[in-house]
């Protein structure tokens, strides 16, 4: 059964995204894991400057799973920096990125309306470059998740509990024909 990593783009602990990941892993189909990467924290790309060991960590992170869940925010119609910024590492020397050919998921979580599409095409533009295959539906384009999850960023919509289950099963059967 395939074992999944979650990067959340957002930096902050109480994140809508990384709630909406957690809710992802909690609704994957029996014997499928997520595995959440905790930090983006990583210094400035610059080609002139060697891996730090925490790209290292990330790169190996990815390269040991079969697919990679990314909870996208929406920050000014765009990614975050911090995942720009970490999309640039990972993805340099491009014949040896570890996201050359691993399926890739995405989901957001917004409070205004338009639950992070900008930010997702966005992200499958990014992607393109690393030759990482997206999966396209169904999108997990969450508005108004404030009104989806409790204080304590737990998801307490069941309709959004049904999308999500949905979700996990189209990605499992995506990371399937992507291994094989």
């Amino acid at each position: 059964m395939p074992s999944l990593l979650g990067i959340c783009g957002s930096l902050r602990r109480a994140s809508l995204n990384r709630a909406l990941l957690r809710a992802v892993g909690e609704t994957l189909p029996a014997g499928v894991t997520l595995t959440l990467y905790d930090s983006l924290d990583l210094p400035i790309f610059s080609s002139d400057l060697p891996e730090p060991p925490a790209v290292s960590a990330l790169k190996a992170a990815i390269a040991a799973a079969d697919g990679v869940i990314f909870g996208v925010p929406e920050y000014n119609y765009s990614i975050p920096g911090g995942l720009k910024n970490a999309l640039d590492w990972i993805s340099r020397p491009p014949a040896t990125s570890p996201m050359r050919g691993k399926p890739i998921g995405l989901v957001g979580a917004a409070t205004g309306m338009s639950g992070t599409i900008r930010a997702q095409l966005h992200m499958r533009q990014i992607l393109i470059y690393s030759d990482a295959p997206c999966m396209s539906q169904p999108e997990v384009l969450i508005p108004r998740a404030q009104e989806r999850f409790d204080a304590d960023g737990k998801l307490i919509e069941p309709t959004t509990r049904e999308l999500l289950t949905r979700y996990g099963v189209a990605f499992e059967a995506f990371v399937a024909r992507h291994r094989a």
